[in-house]
């Protein structure tokens, strides 16, 4: 299955550097984060609010990162993010960060999320985010009325083009 994409512009703020005027490392992690969160939002039609009223939460299990480049204060950034299921019952979430402009690398890899219940037990995907993952043609997005296990909301497809993912990080 091919992994939905979605491509996100962020400007490095003054906070997010250090005394040698580049990004701080951990801050890519955040960066990790707003791709994640936005693809989530939208490509599936749901935040992660919406995901946990349902039950689900994906906490982070792994992370690897590669720095390339520098990224400086008020830099605009562009952060490509893809997700796919990983085993049976995980998400991985591949990340390119490059300069807007000259398209130069800055930081790229990927982040591993389970899927757990509201206490930390690891369940598998549930059946209504495969079929979103599974239908690039339009996004998951609550309509109004109730799908079975979440009263209240039903979920229909309606996901744009997906786009390839930059970035390269072997796994």
């Amino acid at each position: 299955m091919t992994g939905l994409s979605d491509v996100l512009q962020l400007r490095v703020r003054y906070s997010e550097t250090d005394q040698m005027g580049t990004f701080y490392n951990s801050r890519a992690l955040e960066w990790f984060e707003c791709g994640r969160t936005e693809l989530m939002r939208r490509r599936l039609g749901m935040s992660y609010t919406a995901l946990e009223a349902r039950g689900v939460f994906l906490p982070l299990v792994e992370a690897h990162l590669e720095f390339q480049g520098r990224a400086r204060y008020d830099d605009l950034l562009e952060i490509a993010s893809t997700v796919n299921v990983s085993g049976r019952a995980k998400l991985r979430f591949d990340v390119q960060i490059h300069q807007g402009e000259s398209q130069k690398p800055v930081v790229c890899g990927y982040t591993v999320h389970a899927f757990t219940d509201r206490q930390g037990k690891p369940i598998r995907p549930p059946a209504w985010f495969v079929a979103a993952l599974q239908e690039p043609s339009s996004p998951v997005v609550p309509i109004g009325s109730s799908h079975g296990d979440t009263p209240g909301v039903l979920w229909q497809s309606a996901l744009p083009a997906v786009h390839e993912n930059p970035c390269s990080v072997g796994h």
